[in-house]
């Protein structure tokens, strides 16, 4: 048996993913977690926390993008998986209608992420368990949702993100 492995064909190489970058708009999805109350109502935001390419630490949503062939479903559930781990257990949404859909120009003005274009479709998931951070996240910090829908959050964020994240808030129920 070989131990070459064939590469998913649903996936660009670093050079490709470059040049569809500059030339087409993506789809990602990002999800909000947040921790429930026993009536329903949203207690906590759960940010996760990253290092930017300043060295700086910045807050950050779950997020990432949509493969080729795979449902929104599919793709929510499989970075929220790699954001948080397998012991958060989200509860997807029944239906894939977002929260609110963000849009991001490589250009100043708008939603920012200078490498592309992109659209996300944002979702607010409860989470259940718990979650330890994956990937390039370094920890998750669960914040009141009354300090998540403040504006001053917003310089914790890359791109406009404490607006989306706002956004998010503003069709869930809190007290």
């Amino acid at each position: 048996m070989s131990d070459v492995r064939t590469p998913d064909p649903a996936w660009f190489s670093d050079e490709e993913f470059e040049g569809v970058r500059r030339r087409l708009p993506l789809l990602y999805v990002e999800a909000v977690p947040v921790r429930l109350d026993d009536d329903g109502f949203v207690t906590d935001v759960g940010l996760l926390i990253r290092v930017d390419e300043y060295g700086e630490m910045r807050s950050a949503l779950v997020a990432g993008r949509v493969k080729f062939g795979e449902s929104v479903r599919d793709a929510l559930s499989r970075n929220l998986e790699k954001d948080l781990g397998a012991l958060a257990f989200p509860r997807l949404p029944n239906s894939v209608v977002p929260a609110t859909i963000a849009e991001y120009f490589p250009f100043p003005g708008r939603l920012v992420d200078e490498r592309q274009h992109a659209v996300s479709l944002v979702f607010v998931v409860p989470v259940t368990g718990e979650a330890q951070p994956r990937q390039d996240a370094l920890d998750i910090r669960w914040i009141p949702v009354h300090d998540a829908v403040r504006e001053s959050i917003d310089g914790e964020f890359v791109g406009g993100r404490g607006a989306v994240l706002r956004t998010a808030l503003a069709t869930v129920a809190y007290r």
